[in-house]
């Protein structure tokens, strides 16, 4: 055996551990595409197949991607891009232009954004466009330039597809669409979304040359495969570098995977979400707990992370804040059940404060109106209350119609954890929630 070698297999546990963390860390962050897509191979077969007609055959197309987010609408498209673009020919003519409607939030920043990712910068060179029209009609005349034998095919990923439809006049998709349509540069459109009802947000213009082609993705994954899924995302590959090490890391994930105690954990998750981001969110909290002292997931790391992934934003929101703000919102519960959930404002959340008042002998609770408005007003902002929709800005503050935006559960169980929280408030509450 060579030298380098038994160097390899007598790594210090320390460095093990560091590249532990280095190897899984870079598996959950950056996505690495499967070499084959599990689950949805007629949508990959069938998405492959309509790129190719218009990479190589130049034959335009449309279609959309339709899927809950975390169901692998991204990973398939990648996957297909990553195959096409084996094809020498394909490589070397196929323009891709990437879109997202969270960031071209117009059509005028995505014309910008198509100019810059199609390389037409040098042609518009000195021009100024003096309106959107104009710059339209420029590129536009750049994509009908060519036929479809002489023109180098594009295709245009429109990622949040949904929100395109709200630009004005849909006037990029209606002339995306239009190209389309046509027998002039051989173009591909293909839009990603998580709105099922899509369609019913495009104009007729726009609905009648989209060609009504979906690809809708379900997670079809079962409980069996996820558990799978979650010793395979956890196991350390063959090369890792110190072959003894991996060997007792992975059989300890087999171990840990077994455990009834995390089999019921791993089901509550896939239970609330099948998606891998949420996995991986998981996977990475159980990671964070190793090391040199701890060397192996436990099945207490696991059920710690999903503690924290699971935990209630609103509900620990609620441990950090002051007893009068504490006392407003059992105040507003008391109204909720009172008038049956219609909206209050801070005069009746006050008043329903003073009644409590009333019944104290001590004054440890007496605190001046601008004091009780600004511990209101922070409730607002920390989104535990929210104005009605349509209530006038012009009415006072005192007077502007609010509502709870938290449960019961949620209450009862903040101030069951609330550190030091008085008995006269906790008693309050349990009789305003009866």
């Amino acid at each position: 055996m060579s030298k380098r070698k038994v160097k390899q297999d007598h790594m210090p546990v320390g460095e093990c551990i560091t590249q532990v963390q280095k190897v899984l860390r870079e598996r959950f962050c950056h996505q690495q595409l499967p070499e084959e897509p599990e689950g949805v191979e007629a949508q990959h077969k069938h998405l492959l197949e309509l790129l190719k007609r218009t990479a190589i055959h130049g034959e335009s197309n449309s279609l959309l991607i339709v899927g809950p987010r975390g169901a692998g609408k991204t990973m398939l498209l990648k996957c297909v891009l990553r195959d096409l673009l084996q094809d020498k020919e394909v490589q070397k003519n196929l323009l891709q232009v990437h879109l997202n409607g969270l960031l071209q939030t117009d059509d005028r920043i995505a014309l910008k954004e198509i100019t810059r990712q199609l390389h037409l910068e040098n042609a518009v060179g000195d021009k100024v466009f003096g309106s959107f029209a104009e710059n339209l009609a420029f590129l536009l005349e750049a994509l009908k330039k060519g036929d479809r034998s002489s023109s180098r095919p594009v295709l245009f990923v429109l990622d949040e597809f949904d929100l395109f439809a709200h630009h004005k006049n849909q006037t990029l998709l209606y002339n995306l669409f239009d190209v389309s349509q046509s027998a002039q540069t051989p173009i591909a459109v293909v839009g990603v979304t998580c709105r099922l009802d899509v369609l019913e947000l495009l104009e007729k213009r726009v609905k009648s040359r989209f060609s009504h082609r979906q690809i809708h993705l379900l997670s079809s994954l079962t409980v069996t495969q996820y558990l799978r899924l979650v010793g395979t995302q956890l196991s350390l590959p063959d090369e890792f570098p110190d072959a003894k090490f991996a060997q007792e890391w992975n059989s300890s994930i087999e171990t840990l995977c077994a455990d009834k105690s995390v089999e019921e954990v791993l089901q509550r998750h896939f239970n609330a979400s099948k998606d891998f981001r949420s996995m991986h969110m998981l996977l990475m909290l159980c990671l964070s707990r190793v090391s040199v002292a701890k060397p192996v997931i436990q099945p207490a790391d696991l059920q710690e992370a999903s503690r924290l992934c699971l935990a209630d934003a609103k509900a620990n929101m609620l441990h950090g804040l002051s007893i009068l703000e504490l006392c407003l919102i059992i105040a507003m519960k008391h109204l909720n059940d009172v008038y049956e959930g219609e909206p209050f404002n801070l005069q009746m959340v006050h008043n329903e404060f003073k009644k409590f008042l009333q019944r104290k002998s001590n004054s440890m609770y007496n605190f001046n109106q601008p004091v009780v408005r600004k511990a209101f007003e922070h409730l607002q902002q920390l989104e535990l209350i929210r104005p009605v929709e349509g209530s006038s800005a012009k009415t006072q503050s005192e007077y502007q119609l609010m509502r709870l935006m938290l449960d019961h559960s949620q209450i009862m169980e903040a101030l069951q954890k609330y550190p030091q929280c008085p008995t006269d408030v906790k008693q309050w509450a349990m009789s305003a929630f009866g």
